[in-house]
């Protein structure tokens, strides 16, 4: 990776005491599960919130001053994001470091378990923070089995100070890993649109934050109404739809360059243009003669190929992640469904049968949902099936919940939901078990969502 993209940097088997003595004052790291019952979460049962975690603050060395503030006032914030970051899940009670409490630095790595053990805490997360004379910052992060009095987690992050909430989120994602058995998602943004202004006239801008609404910061100025911005799975471009001088155009955003450029014009409004998994080229939805296909375009431009050819409105397509197959949305057969195809356009099949109409389809990173909004009775719920169209589940239960994004592990889908009667938007998320739905804070009201994958 080039240190101009991204400043976090790992050191394994780090004690608090420095690389040079890890080997005198940490015991290496654990290199296989307990042989007793291993600690661990059910994220398949949405009652299942009961092991509980204590997070202390992050001690200190000694108190220095650095660029994102004091150690020991950083020690305190990044083990407040680390308990965020997994209370928010809804798989655990956390207790973080406003009723932990704070430990000695000698304990980082001699846990006292009879402590933990007499609050009832089933797993510890402890750390600490160490500024450099080069202006870095230095975070260990460890895991401990309180009954096993074992150590379960280690992991050492060496970041610039601007990046100290992705040391906290790297530390929550090891964690979680561990306990659940899920990849990681915690280290990770959102692309989406933020709106303002009254009903009818609507300022939308692109915005981009990390995935819990931190380090926020506005891409357009609001000039021109953008829609369904995706962000690429190499995580340096957005594509997205625009409306400048009042023509509808497909354009890549440059998140390096932080510069803009026309991809396609005169496109359909139709929903988002989607990357493939390798980010190589796009798929969008392109209106001849007043029928509408799905078309693939290369990211640096050219000539469309045309994948659809039927009477009607075909849009909304989104690759499988092995980029072999792609679901799309189609009124072909009266009624707006789901189907799905190979990635030339052949084998078109519909998968959705359960009723209202579908739209909005996206394939998990898993490759084994794909999550979609659902419309009926007048409302839009947020839902999942797999890909031959079985083992439909809806999500959510709300009035207006639409454009399913997935987290990069497949487990969470983040998308927005219109307040009824004044329509504005918000930003929500949901696991797959449906129970724990939360809402996102950003500055202003959102919609159109893109989780973006794990930072490197």
């Amino acid at each position: 990776m080039k240190a101009s993209h991204f400043a976090l940097g790992f050191v394994l088997a780090l004690g608090p005491a420095g690389a040079a003595h890890a080997q005198e004052v940490v015991p290496p790291p654990v290199q296989q599960e307990p042989q007793d019952t291993p600690l661990s979460v059910d994220v398949t049962n949405a009652a299942a919130k009961d092991m509980v975690l204590m997070i202390p603050a992050m001690p200190a060395a000694g108190v220095a001053s650095t660029a994102a503030g004091s150690t020991d006032e950083l020690g305190r914030k990044l083990a407040q994001v680390i308990d965020d970051d997994l209370r928010n899940t809804g798989l655990f009670k956390t207790q973080g470091p406003g009723q932990a409490g704070t430990i000695a630095y000698s304990e980082v790595t001699a846990p006292n378990y009879g402590l933990w053990a007499g609050r009832s805490a089933q797993a510890l997360v402890q750390g600490y923070v160490r500024a450099g004379g080069n202006g870095q910052l230095t975070v260990g992060c460890y895991l401990y089995d309180v009954a096993l009095q074992s150590e379960l987690v280690r992991k050492g992050f060496v970041v610039s100070p601007g990046d100290w909430r992705r040391a906290a989120h790297k530390c929550a994602d090891a964690i979680y890993t561990r306990l659940s058995g899920e990849g990681p998602y915690f280290d990770s943004q959102v692309v989406y649109v933020a709106e303002q202004g009254p009903k009818g006239k609507r300022r939308k801008q692109l915005a981009i934050m990390d995935q819990d609404g931190a380090n926020h910061r506005f891409l357009t100025n609001g000039q021109n109404i953008v829609l369904t911005p995706r962000m690429s799975p190499r995580q340096n471009a957005i594509v997205y739809m625009s409306y400048e001088n009042r023509r509808p155009s497909i354009w890549i955003y440059d998140l390096v360059a932080r510069s803009n450029r026309r991809l396609v014009e005169n496109v359909s409004q139709n929903f988002a243009p989607h990357f493939s998994p390798d980010g190589r080229s796009i798929l969008f939805s392109m209106s001849v003669a007043g029928n509408s296909d799905i078309y693939r375009i290369s990211t640096s431009g050219g000539q469309p190929q045309r994948l659809t050819n039927a009477p009607g409105i075909d849009t909304g397509g989104s690759y499988s992640p092995d980029g072999s197959k792609i679901v799309f949305e189609s009124d072909r057969g009266g009624t707006q469904q789901l189907y799905v195809m190979n990635a030339d356009g052949s084998n078109q099949k519909r998968i959705s049968f359960g009723g209202g109409r579908y739209a909005t389809p996206v394939w998990s990173p898993r490759g084994d949902l794909i999550a979609f909004t659902r419309t009926g009775g007048g409302a839009f719920r947020i839902g999942v099936m797999n890909p031959s169209g079985g083992g439909e589940k809806l999500l959510t239960n709300s009035w207006g919940d639409e454009a399913p994004s997935w987290s990069p592990n497949g487990r969470v889908l983040m998308f927005f939901r219109a307040t009824q009667g004044s329509g504005r938007p918000d930003l929500w998320s949901v696991d797959l078990t449906g129970a724990n739905a939360r809402k996102i804070p950003t500055p202003l009201d959102g919609s159109d969502p893109s989780w973006g994958p794990i930072r490197p």
